[in-house]
């Protein structure tokens, strides 16, 4: 492996990592050429801008290249079994695979749903 890729892999937590810290929204698709993802990037970014992130991070599996994470697209591709032409997936805090859709979310769901979230309701009080 490159030094400079091993650096890159190094400076972002993996998803194991992630666990109990982190809720995380995967965004998977083909291409960044594909529509789904310019919106659900632009859900995002609208939805990040106007309310609290809700310790939410963020990881695209773009083709064979992930940010937001420092694992591989092969091993994301392989463990939640990613293989539409764009996939969208919530994770809570716990591991677990909250929510799944072949569209974007729209904000309001990811917001309801981590509101219903245990972990989120108990850090609310």
């Amino acid at each position: 492996m490159p030094l400079l890729l091993a650096v890159a892999l190094a400076a972002s937590p993996t998803l194991a990592q992630m666990k109990w810290e982190r809720r995380v929204l995967i965004v998977a698709a083909a291409s960044g050429e594909n529509a789904a993802l310019a919106e659900q990037r632009r859900i995002v970014a609208d939805w990040k801008a106007n309310s609290d992130d809700r310790d939410l991070t963020v990881v695209e599996v773009i083709g064979d290249r992930v940010s937001g994470a420092g694992d591989t697209a092969a091993s994301i591709r392989r463990k939640y079994r990613l293989r539409a032409p764009f996939t969208a997936i919530l994770i809570g805090k716990d591991g677990g695979e909250k929510l799944r859709s072949a569209k974007p979310f729209p904000a309001a769901v990811l917001e309801q749903t981590i509101d219903a979230m245990p972990m989120r309701r108990t850090g609310q009080r």
